[in-house]
């Protein structure tokens, strides 16, 4: 056959119209093999009906919330597919525990994810890792370095930082969700590199938030077809946006390392940091230099991402639910007094100041549909199968909604996390931080951050809704890490008369 004969079929087999058609009839021949090769005889849970070849249809918006509709609909457990892809979905508490915590060990894969995982984070960020030996390196090299005796370490760190983004909202309020992502880089930027940026223009926090909007877009459901239908990675350019940004993602985190790399080179002081820990470790970590940088830098970016996101979650919580807000402040008024702020070591006598964070945690998750898991073997369920290869989607928006658990799921109320005693219940989890093996490492460090910012808002200002702007409670991005919507509160001093009151209060804090 000539060079111009395979020019020519290969531009036909190239066509949308002949990719679409070979992608039917792959479709078909994987739906019939998987109905004939199932070695089970026990049924999927059930689930919606979908289209016969192409499958169900999941919204690309605010999927989690069109889930709960179907666990009210269907039960706790119910299934999906998605042209090859068989997806089980857990929306309740005790299934979540039985199938993603007590079969953990045939969980913690993730399925292969093409657009996300493969092209924009080239195999290597740990939150798409698929289990094995990758994923075994990099997760031993952050849970050595994010165990709650290291977090504790970083104690004044994070105080220092949440001093600086009560200041940043006396001086502009208006900011106060840049400001809680100034916050949110500046903490991890100093965690994994030991840099401290000063502000949200930061070209280098800007840099990892175009990073996060390009990740958490990609993430959402259905947005690249090709996870799908993988035949679609051939299409020339079709991947072209995601290799752009896995490229300028790389450069960023390999740059960010090599700063650290070139100080220890040149024999300067550098702060303890993630980066650190792994330059000085990678050969006994046998990390390629790739993922060393992509390891620092996506923890840098997820921390950052969640933390921001959750911090001012607790501002709208504060603003729409006055009583909650008062509850807290009625602690810190009783346990710190108004004469000085609230630091860690204040936070074992503030139950109420934690309760109201983890009700924040389960009433508005920031993962709301949680990050879908792999099962490596066929599992029994209630006398369903979950077959071995499917996806297991634990959602996180649900789970935290199991009237079982959480009675009257949609009301804000701190008061379901603590005992009769006042203190925190040991026995509740809303599973917001993820399931099994795949739990965020990163889950200390967070809480810690959401605590004392929570801690310190309240201490300083009653948070009360801007009566020209009404918050929309239900106004989040579409992002797989959601966000508030831009809102208006108003941040009326408590401890002082004034804001410069407050700044007084703050002069010697944390040094």
């Amino acid at each position: 056959m000539s060079a111009a004969s395979v020019l020519r079929m290969t531009e036909v087999i190239l066509q949308p119209q002949t990719i679409a058609a070979i992608t039917l009839c792959l479709t078909l021949l994987a739906v019939i093999h998987q109905h004939l090769t199932r070695a089970s005889k026990l049924p999927l849970p059930p689930g919606p009906p979908g289209n016969i070849i192409f499958g169900n249809s999941i919204p690309k918006a605010f999927a989690y919330r069109h889930f709960e509709k179907w666990t009210q609909e269907y039960g706790p457990v119910f299934s999906l597919r998605q042209g090859f892809n068989t997806i089980i979905v857990i929306g309740r508490l005790q299934a979540a525990i039985d199938i993603m915590e007590k079969e953990g060990a045939f969980t913690v894969d993730r399925p292969h994810n093409i657009s996300a995982g493969e092209v924009l984070s080239g195999g290597m960020r740990m939150l798409l890792t698929p289990a094995g030996e990758r994923f075994k390196k990099m997760r031993r090299a952050l849970h050595a370095h994010l165990q709650p005796k290291i977090v504790s370490n970083y104690g004044p760190t994070l105080m220092r930082n949440a001093k600086q983004h009560l200041l940043d909202v006396v001086e502009v309020p208006e900011r106060h969700q840049d400001h809680a992502k100034r916050y949110s880089a500046a903490v991890v930027m100093a965690l994994a590199y030991g840099k401290n940026p000063k502000s949200y223009e930061d070209p280098d926090v800007q840099a990892v938030n175009r990073c996060l909007t390009r990740l958490g877009n990609t993430l959402r459901p259905g947005v690249w077809k090709v996870d799908a239908y993988p035949i679609l990675r051939y299409i020339p350019g079709y991947l072209k946006e995601l290799q752009d940004g896995h490229a300028e993602e790389l450069a960023l985190f390999k740059r960010q390392l090599n700063e650290v790399r070139k100080q220890k080179e040149r024999g300067e002081e550098i702060p303890q940091s993630f980066g650190k820990y792994l330059i000085e470790r990678q050969a006994e970590l046998e990390l390629s230099d790739d993922e060393t940088a992509y390891l620092a830098g996506s923890m840098f970016g997820a921390g950052s991402d969640t933390t921001a996101s959750a911090i001012s979650i607790g501002v709208l919580a504060a603003a729409c639910y006055p009583e909650a807000q008062a509850k807290v402040q009625e602690e810190l008024d009783s346990v710190v007094g108004r004469g000085r702020a609230p630091t860690f070591a204040d936070q074992d006598l503030l139950p109420q100041t934690m309760a109201f964070v983890l009700e924040t945690f389960r009433w508005r998750p920031v993962s709301a549909g949680g990050f879908a898991h792999k099962a490596t073997k066929d599992i029994i369920w209630n006398n369903y199968i979950i077959p071995k290869g499917a996806s297991v989607v634990g959602n996180v928006w649900s789970v935290g909604r199991d009237p079982a658990y959480f009675p009257d799921p949609e009301k804000f109320d701190p008061q379901r996390w603590l005992t009769k005693e006042g203190k925190i219940k040991e026995d509740l989890r809303s599973y917001s931080f993820g399931f099994g093996r795949r739990v965020c490492p990163g889950q200390h460090m967070a809480t810690a951050s959401v605590f004392i910012n929570t801690a310190l808002i309240q201490w300083a200002f009653k948070v009360k809704p801007d009566p020209t702007s009404p918050i929309d409670e239900w106004a989040f991005t579409e992002s797989a890490n959601t966000h508030p919507l831009p809102f208006k509160v108003i941040f009326e001093p408590r401890v002082s008369k004034s804001m410069e009151g407050v700044r007084d209060l703050l002069e010697d804090y944390a040094l």
